[in-house]
């Protein structure tokens, strides 16, 4: 076994024992202290309403799931070309950065009803505000991304005759890349809570209506599967992202193996 595989086969385990034993420890709180469903229900009750609802909750996420890939995918777009007027132009840095961090301040869910009244109860009021709460960490992070390569290399490559083009596509956007996909994963856990927010304002379907429908019954069990159907719709797409970094800058520090591992059978 190489030492990659045995680092992954390791960290694979400790993820295991250590979310199994969450789970063996909750358990056997409900079965000793005999605390009410309705108050904590015990895993074994929520995965058994997992399994006998599931056709309806995985309807819920096809429709949650909606706007949050699209608001997502919007964010990182335009969130990255922004970034890029920012962080080479000092005249559009005056004037759009402070207004993005006002509208950051803003509270978004403050915002959900005017997007009701301007864009009615269809998938646009969801999308922008997926889009409003991805799109800031994005923002911040490509600036910086790009702003942060070192002088002296972006002398080197004028001094080589390097075209600006050239110098952007060769230096400037490999070395963005790492710090650029710290905001993609920050937007990627983000969108699945603005999508289940959006819900919450208007909406009849989807996983946020679901929420709030079992939490007025009471049905404090399905209230905790709905939110493990969410909290894996927001894995699915951090994973994904990290999937997509883990192709693209195989190279960098952050993707190597940490120091100090040694492989099954290594006497050394």
């Amino acid at each position: 076994m190489n030492l990659r595989m045995f680092g992954r086969y390791q960290q694979a385990v400790r993820l295991v024992l250590t979310f199994g034993g969450f789970l063996l420890v909750w358990q056997l709180f409900c079965m000793l202290t005999g605390i009410k469903p309705y108050i904590l229900p015990a895993p074994s009750l929520i995965i058994v309403s997992l399994i006998q609802k599931f056709p309806r909750l995985a309807e819920a996420s096809f429709y949650t799931l909606q706007p949050m890939v699209l608001g997502y995918l919007a964010a990182v777009v335009l969130g990255v070309l922004i970034a890029l007027g920012i962080a080479f132009s000092r005249t559009l840095e005056r004037t759009l950065y402070p207004l993005l961090v006002f509208f950051q301040i803003i509270p978004k869910i403050a915002v959900a009803p005017l997007f009701i009244i301007w864009f009615g109860f269809g998938l646009m009021p969801k999308v922008l505000l997926v889009f409003l709460l991805s799109f800031f960490p994005v923002v911040v992070s490509a600036i910086t991304a790009f702003r942060s390569v070192d002088a002296d290399i972006m002398d080197l490559a004028r001094s080589t005759g390097a075209s600006r083009l050239r110098t952007f596509f060769k230096i400037q956007i490999p070395h963005a890349l790492p710090t650029l996909f710290t905001g993609f994963k920050v937007a990627a856990a983000l969108s699945s809570t603005a999508a289940v927010v959006a819900e919450f304002v208007a909406s009849d379907k989807g996983l946020g209506f679901l929420l709030l429908e079992y939490n007025g019954a009471l049905d404090t069990t399905m209230t905790f599967a709905t939110i493990i159907v969410l909290s894996v719709l927001g894995l699915a797409l951090y994973g994904l992202v990290e999937l997509i970094e883990m192709f693209t800058i195989p190279w960098h520090i952050s993707r190597r193996e940490p120091q100090g591992v040694a492989p099954a059978g290594d006497g050394h």
